[in-house]
Order: C-alpha cells, then sequence, then structure tokens
C-alpha cells in the first residue's frame, strides 16, 4: 500500500505544477480582459487545492518509485491532468458536459488535436491559448516536464522517463543525469517555439495568432484560434513556415539535441528515422500534387503543390492544420495521408503512431523473412545503421503492430456498431490512435467530433490515450499481474 500512497505524492507535486502553469491564461485573461478570467481563477484554486491536498496527505510516503509506479504514475499524471486541464472549458462552457469538456482537454495533453469547439475566432483568448499550450506541454511529455524542473520529487527519472518517451530514446543517454537530459530536450523545445513564433509574427500573423501557433505547431497538436484554421489567412509564406516547424518536430529530439551539441548536421545523417521520415514525406507531397493536377482538381501544379505539400505534411507529423477540406479530393489522396500518419515520424519527437523506426525494422524483417524462406540456411540479420537488432526486440515490435493493428480494428467495429458510418468510425479509429484529430466523414478538417454521442466520444479519448502511451503503457496498469505484489 505504500507504494501507491507513494506514487500518490509524486501525483500530488505534478498537479500543483500543473495548476502553476494555469497562471498563464490567467495573466492572459486579465492582460485581455476577455471575460474567462473568473472560470480561470476558480480552475486555478481548484488545482493548487487538489494538488495540495493529495502531497499533504502523503507526505510521509517519499521514497525512490520502482518502474512498476513509474508506469502507473504515467498513466495517472495523463488521465488527471486532462480532468484539470478541462476544468477552464467546464466552467466556460457548461453545456458541453463532462465527456466533450474532458475530450477537448485530452485531446490537448496527448498532442491529438481533435476538438468538439466551434467558433473559435469568437473564443476568449485566455481558452484559446489553453488549448494549444496543453497541446504543446503534452507534446513533449508531462513527465519530462516534471523531472526537468522538479527533480526534488524524489523519484527515479530514467523509471518515469522509460515509461513515457517512445522508441530508441529509451536507451539514448543523452547525457549522465536523466534530469539534465529533460532540462536540455525543453531548452531545445523552447527555443524552437520561439524562433516558429517570431517566424510566424513576421510572416503576417498577428502576436497572440503566432504564438498560439508556434505552440500548436511544434507539439504537432493543430489546434487553431480560427475555425478555418491556415485557410484563414491564404498566406503560402505562413503555410511553409509551418512545414518547416512541423517537419522540424516529426525528427527525434535526441537528434536535435546531438546537433546543437556538436554544432553539426552529423547527427540527421546518422539518425536511424530523419533521412526515410523527409524522404517519404516529401515524395508523398511530389506523387500527391501530380495526382491532384493529373485529376484536374488544380489546374495549375504550383497550386497543386502548395495543398499538397501542406496537407500532406500536416497529417504525415500527426499535426492536423489543413488549409482546404482535403476530404473533397478523389478518395486515393486523404486515405493516402491517413495511412502517412501512422509511421511517418520519429520515436522521441512530439508526434504519433507506430514511429518509422518500427517501420523500418518491419520492412527489414519482411525480407530477412523472404530470404530464409529461399535460404533456410542463410544467416540473415536486421540491422540499423552498423547495430545488429536483437530478436527480441523485433518480436516486441512484431506485437506493437499487432496490438495497434488489433485496436484499430476493434474501436472501427465499437463505432461502427454505436451508429458512425464506416468511413467516419475508421478514419477517427485511426486518427484519435495515431493522435492525429482530423479524419475523414463527419470528422474531416472542415468538421469536427462534435457530432459524437458521449460514448463515442469516451471511447475516442481513451484510444488518444492508448496512442499517446503507446498501448503497452496504458494496457499494462489493467492487467492482473500489475497489482500482484
Amino acid at each position: 500500500m505504500s507504494h501507491f500512497l507513494a506514487v500518490a505524492n509524486i501525483l500530488g507535486k505534478v498537479i500543483l505544477m500543473f495548476g502553476l502553469i494555469l497562471l498563464i491564461p490567467c495573466g492572459v485573461a486579465y492582460w485581455m480582459q476577455d471575460g474567462s478570467l473568473p472560470v480561470f481563477l476558480k480552475a486555478l484554486l481548484t488545482t493548487l487545492g487538489c494538488g495540495t491536498t493529495i502531497w499533504l496527505l502523503t507526505y510521509r510516503f517519499k521514497r525512490e518509485l520502482q518502474i512498476r509506479d513509474g508506469f502507473l504514475l504515467v498513466v495517472l499524471v495523463w488521465l488527471s491532468l486532462s480532468v484539470f486541464g478541462m476544468l477552464p472549458l467546464f466552467f466556460y462552457f457548461p453545456e458541453l458536459g463532462l465527456a466533450k469538456a474532458y475530450f477537448e482537454a485530452a485531446s490537448g495533453l496527448t498532442s491529438t488535436g481533435a476538438t468538439i469547439l466551434t467558433g473559435l475566432d469568437e473564443l476568449p483568448c485566455a481558452i484559446n491559448l489553453w488549448r494549444c499550450l496543453m497541446g504543446w506541454i503534452g507534446g513533449m511529455g508531462l513527465i519530462v516536464l516534471a523531472v526537468a524542473i522538479l527533480p526534488m520529487l524524489g523519484v527515479g527519472g530514467r523509471q518515469l522517463l522509460s515509461a513515457e518517451i517512445p522508441g530508441p530514446i529509451k536507451e539514448s543517454r543523452l547525457t549522465p543525469r536523466i534530469a539534465e537530459t529533460a532540462k536540455r530536450l525543453w531548452l531545445i523545445y523552447v527555443t524552437l517555439t520561439i524562433i516558429c513564433a517570431i517566424a510566424y509574427w513576421q510572416a503576417g500573423m498577428t502576436s497572440f495568432d503566432a504564438i498560439a501557433h508556434a505552440l500548436s505547431t511544434l507539439g504537432l497538436v493543430g489546434f487553431s484560434t480560427h475555425d478555418a484554421s491556415y485557410e484563414y489567412w491564404d498566406s503560402s509564406l505562413i503555410e511553409t513556415i509551418a512545414v518547416v516547424f512541423m517537419l522540424i518536430a516529426g525528427i527525434n529530439f535526441s537528434a536535435h539535441f546531438m546537433a546543437w551539441h556538436t554544432k553539426s548536421f552529423f547527427a540527421y545523417r546518422i539518425d536511424p528515422e530523419a533521412k526515410l521520415f523527409i524522404l517519404i514525406t516529401l515524395g508523398s507531397c511530389i506523387s500527391i500534387a501530380a495526382f491532384l493536377w493529373i485529376k484536374g482538381i488544380y489546374t495549375d501544379p504550383l497550386i497543386a503543390l502548395r495543398y499538397a505539400v501542406f496537407n500532406v505534411v500536416s497529417v504525415a507529423t500527426t499535426t492536423g492544420f489543413s488549409n482546404t477540406d482535403y476530404t473533397l479530393w478523389p478518395i486515393f489522396a486523404p486515405l493516402w495521408i491517413l495511412f502517412l500518419s501512422g509511421f511517418c515520424t520519429s520515436s522521441g519527437s512530439t508526434g504519433g503512431g507506430i514511429k518509422m523506426i518500427r517501420a523500418r525494422i518491419l520492412f527489414q524483417q519482411f525480407f530477412r523473412e523472404m530470404i530464409i524462406i529461399m535460404h533456410p540456411r542463410a544467416i540473415s540479420l536486421v540491422k540499423i545503421g552498423k547495430n545488429i537488432v536483437p530478436n527480441e526486440i523485433i518480436f516486441g515490435v512484431l506485437a506493437f503492430l499487432f496490438v495497434y493493428l488489433i485496436s484499430i480494428v476493434l474501436m472501427t467495429l465499437t463505432l461502427a456498431l454505436s451508429g458512425l458510418d464506416e468511413i467516419t468510425a475508421f478514419s477517427a479509429a485511426v486518427a484519435c490512435l495515431n493522435n492525429l484529430g482530423p479524419g475523414l466523414g463527419r470528422v474531416g478538417p472542415s468538421m469536427n467530433y462534435a457530432s459524437l454521442n458521449d460514448f463515442q466520444i469516451w471511447l475516442c479519448s481513451f484510444a488518444m490515450f492508448l496512442g499517446r502511451l503507446e498501448f503497452y503503457t496504458l494496457m499494462i496498469v489493467f492487467t492482473p499481474a500489475f497489482w500482484r505484489k
């Protein structure tokens, strides 16, 4: 029982830290006089009160966490902070109800970007900023933030980081101390966000829009302050800036760290995912642009390229911005870019999906099996660079793919059984599990998730957590073996 109370003690501190972040929209609401200050103050006091109570009640149970405790804490942090994150929305829009308010907050914190809100242009600035800020915080990971700025937690940082961060970065000791690693990653993240905001502002956005969309871009969350998203500006320059920073955010941040540390681009050359990520994404941009031009959707090839590049990069990086309703294109194009969202982004990035490293291992394993079938005595190895991938990692990737595909099938069937048409059900399942946001049909880029009923909303919320925590982290907590002594 004591280890659960120790987890609760850390959770209380994280909730307190999250409450302090609410001071930012409080300041914006006060400065802009947008009428939302009372709801943010109420949310701030509630969050700080709950965090303080949990922390004080469990103060005597501080101790070093074990690996199992780390997994439990990660799950509790994501689930509980979505509750506190939804409070400003729930207080300001009481008509939303619990399910949709929680969905909006969960969508932000998991960097999904699916929304149930309309009339974004008329929303208080503080509300819009809070949505984008949640996505930005969730992009790098709340646990990494906790380890970075609260080393006094007395918690084993590596246990938390291994439960939170997907892919090979788990094994990458970028600096000797895990807290120092987290701080450096956040420093790079903040610096890139500032540069992106300045670029947006110089390109013609207002200062507020520039900050909000920089947060949303680097977090790959896709929340906008306008219903029309990037179609609102109709600016190729603004779209180009977005494309550049979405691509940057889709690359493993450990590669950014090494490039910054060594003052060299060599880190990107040796990264096992970066080159494939860029080649596949940009190759798809050119292919879909050519397809749209040949089909006569756009008569000017440069216009076709503009819309193809922005929307392909946005969906492939699981961001979810749009500058046109791509569901009106011939079905091949939106299905192809939806498929890209499943694997394009790198591990250790702010994107979703199964990640490029797993796709690369699966692809090589496929050819390995073909060689073994043709030459049973041949010795064939799967390599990433010069490193041999052990069989246990390959088996783990195969198991992950199985869980991923089964989750898509089960969620699609459940959503279809609940009344959604097949296109909407399938695309909502893929979009939520990949933390993409917009799908096709009733949840396409020109619409949102507001038409879904509460059951469908809760299911999509669960899928977002499942995808963000890469299935195992969330599912393991629900197994009987996890709770045995």
